[in-house]
């Protein structure tokens, strides 16, 4: 059976960041097919423009879809299942598709879709990005421009008006398997770190929440998240869907990625893989790594380990047989600038 193809679905408010971060990840998506599906509706979307206008080969014009019928998560049969089925099923389908909702959307009615029986063998949610305006959030109003948010809204007679935007950012939250805070060069260091701890609190166990500025994230801590969302509805709940009666500026940057690192550790084998991966996953929660990958080898068996960790969640299989290789375990660690490597390579080295 073919491996399903991985989605991630970005999702966010209105301002947040969430086109120029795909825009990031298409400028240095180093040759990766990448599809996007975009939801726009009403007056303001200008998503599809901005991206279709990046002129490489990992947005081609055919690789980019806009719905814009309607909140996509009220269109999902209409629009967004025949579109995904025409992406997978083509001659040479995508590497990965990146779904941007619009930014009322609630996540878990899309991750849910992922469960139809057209889509279900053929494709997974890669993982769950909730992109927020560091700033905006910070300070209590969740997005800069409330009126504009309140006339997308407005645009799509689909929706609910009068949900309270704190229940729709919390709905986002609870799916994410990322938490990107964006816009923090306009906040000081320790507004910042203290959105980023109140976030940690309100996600999910294992939920990643990262600082950067103009979306500015490297492809590799994007995707390949593995999270199998569609698999994990039940831990991902729906403040919305359970509180009915509750009363209640892009522009084109040259980034580096400076404010992210990665760095090799190699070590001789090891003796019990199941205790090896449980060190791993304590050396992450420990030292704040967001993705740790590479290869075992494990004392007394001819095939190399395979190991990818994201956040503290770590997976193992037995891949191929060293053959010539040297069986040495080699593992490479990648998080955000300042990463202790003394302590860590210490740490996987015992």
């Amino acid at each position: 059976m073919k491996a399903k193809i991985p989605a991630t679905i970005v999702t966010g408010f209105l301002g947040a960041g969430k086109t120029t971060l795909i825009r990031h990840m298409l400028d240095n998506a180093n040759g990766k097919r990448i599809a996007l599906i975009i939801n726009e509706f009403g007056d303001l979307g200008v998503d599809g423009d901005i991206l279709k206008g990046c002129g490489d080969a990992a947005c081609a014009k055919d690789d980019i879809v806009e719905l814009s019928n309607g909140c996509i998560c009220c269109t999902v049969a209409e629009d967004f299942i025949p579109t995904l089925e025409s992406l997978i099923g083509r001659e040479n389908p995508p590497e990965h598709i990146v779904i941007e909702t619009s930014g009322l959307a609630l996540p878990q009615p899309l991750v849910r879709a992922f469960g139809w029986p057209e889509i279900s063998t053929r494709v997974t949610v890669d993982g769950v990005v909730a992109v927020v305006d560091g700033k905006a959030v910070a300070e209590g109003q969740f997005a800069a421009n409330l009126a504009a948010i309140d006339a997308q809204r407005r645009a799509d007679d689909g929706l609910d008006h009068e949900t309270p935007l704190s229940e729709l950012f919390a709905d986002q939250v609870a799916s994410a398997d990322m938490i990107v805070v964006n816009k923090a060069d306009l906040m000081g260091d320790d507004q910042a770190d203290a959105l980023v701890v109140r976030l940690t609190d309100q996600a999910r166990d294992g939920v990643q929440v990262i600082r950067t500025s103009h979306g500015a994230l490297p492809i590799k801590v994007l995707l390949g998240q593995g999270a199998g969302a569609e698999n994990d509805l039940a831990a991902r709940h729906e403040i919305h869907h359970h509180h009915h009666d509750h009363d209640d500026d892009d522009h084109h940057h040259e980034h580096s990625h400076d404010d992210f690192e990665s760095f090799v550790v190699e070590r001789d084998e090891i003796a019990d893989p199941v205790a090896f991966a449980n060190q791993v996953s304590e050396i992450i929660r420990t030292h704040n790594i967001l993705r740790l990958k590479g290869f075992i080898a494990v004392q007394g068996k001819p095939m190399r380990m395979t190991l990818q960790a994201v956040g503290p969640r770590v997976d193992t299989y037995f891949d191929q047989p060293f053959g010539q290789q040297p069986r040495k375990t080699r593992l490479v660690v990648i998080g955000q600038a300042g990463l202790d490597h003394a302590a860590i390579t210490k740490a996987l080295s015992a």
